[in-house]
């Protein structure tokens, strides 16, 4: 009997035509050939990856954590501004973390959302980070356990967002309801709510340009990451990465395309493919690396370093997965980990509550980090 799905309805007999096609989904195993097979997915992966034409715009300090707002250009459209925030009092080299920023439907703003500048927290920011990172600026505080974090702006985000008059001459002027960060000005909300069609728009340019928006995304996070290892006070060696759910799928992609990526904490963005079928199908075109359900699943994307060290932190009431998905991804890549003979390599962490990275979450996360980076 065919499998009905709410979402396609007279169409739910397609799902089991494309699985005659090809089965889809097959398991990637860790290892070069999927590394390899990725790579080629998701295009802009040849060349040098290093950032161009280095500026530090600006220092500061605030209390006890010393920041520096960094620029760079990664070979086309406007620069990219970062922060770099590390323990002021710090004399030697400490481990890395490359924080990436989520996606959250809210493009004007990138590193702001998670990291704090010379003048304090963004207008905006408050309402977001209230319900996904527990009200605080979380760089801030993993940088106090003893990191160097660098949070930069990637591809459509922050000081690399797309003019607002290029995205209205692109898709047109477009209106929605509030949002649920309530405390946006109205142009920004504005800009997100066009962002929000444009996006559509770039990744149809990305198909016509031999990549896809997780492949250009992707790219600009190795830069970033090349640029932190590249640093003196950074211990070689010694870089992780984290992010929360538009940040946990840019993490997985940078860990699964970086050989130098020496831990990851993929935070509320795991699921199995099979398990958005009927689902929240809403998210980021990153999720979606072009044809790669031909090749393997999300999970495979995230393990195919393996036994790299991974953590995956799972929200039982998130909104934008099934708690069975979850579950099938946090199965999958357990078996990965055990495959390559390092089971304990793989930590799965599942909490109560919506999509978020409350302080709970942040905790136990950033002790793993401690324990993968600082202790090692």
């Amino acid at each position: 009997m065919t499998a009905h799905f709410q979402h396609l309805g007279a169409y739910s007999d397609w799902v089991a035509a494309a699985n005659r096609q090809q089965p889809l989904y097959p398991m990637a195993a860790p290892g070069p050939a999927t590394q390899a097979r990725l790579r080629e997915v998701l295009g802009f992966c040849q060349g040098e990856e290093i950032p161009l034409d280095l500026r530090v715009e600006q220092r500061w300090q605030d209390g006890d954590l010393a920041g520096e707002e960094i620029s760079w250009s990664v070979g086309f459209g406007p620069r990219t501004r970062a922060y770099v925030i590390k323990p002021a009092a710090a004399a030697a080299a400490l481990p890395g973390i490359v924080a990436l920023h989520d996606h959250s439907d809210y493009k004007f703003y990138g590193k702001e959302k998670i990291a704090d500048g010379p003048l304090g927290p963004a207008p905006g920011l408050n309402a977001l980070r209230s319900i996904e990172y527990g009200g605080r600026s979380y760089v801030a505080a993993l940088a106090r356990q003893g990191f160097v974090v660098l949070v930069h702006d990637c591809f459509l985000w922050g000081s690399r967002r797309f003019p607002l008059e290029t995205m209205i001459a692109a898709v047109g002027n477009h209106a929605r309801g509030a949002s649920a960060f309530t405390d946006a000005p109205p142009e920004i909300e504005r800009y997100n709510t066009i962002a929000a069609v444009h996006e559509h728009r770039v990744a149809k340019y990305c198909q016509v340009l031999g990549t896809c928006l997780a492949g250009v995304v992707c790219y600009e996070d190795r830069i970033a990451a090349n640029y932190l290892l590249s640093r003196p006070d950074v211990m070689a060696g010694r870089v992780g990465c984290i992010g929360l759910s538009g940040g946990g799928n840019r993490a997985a992609l940078l860990t699964a395309t970086h050989d130098r990526i020496a831990a990851a904490a993929i935070i509320g963005l795991m699921t199995t493919y099979e398990g958005l079928l009927d689902h929240n199908m809403s998210h980021t075109w990153m999720l979606f690396p072009s044809g790669w359900a031909r090749y393997g699943d999300w999970p495979d994307v995230a393990a195919c370093r393996a036994p790299t060290p991974l953590l995956v932190q799972y929200d039982l009431d998130d909104h934008l997965f099934t708690e069975a998905g979850m579950r099938a991804a946090d199965a999958r890549l357990a078996a990965h980990y055990a495959g390559v003979g390092r089971p304990g390599n793989y930590v799965g962490q599942f909490y109560p509550g919506r999509h978020k990275f409350d302080l709970e979450m942040q905790g136990a996360a950033f002790a793993w980090l401690q324990h993968q980076l600082a202790e090692a």
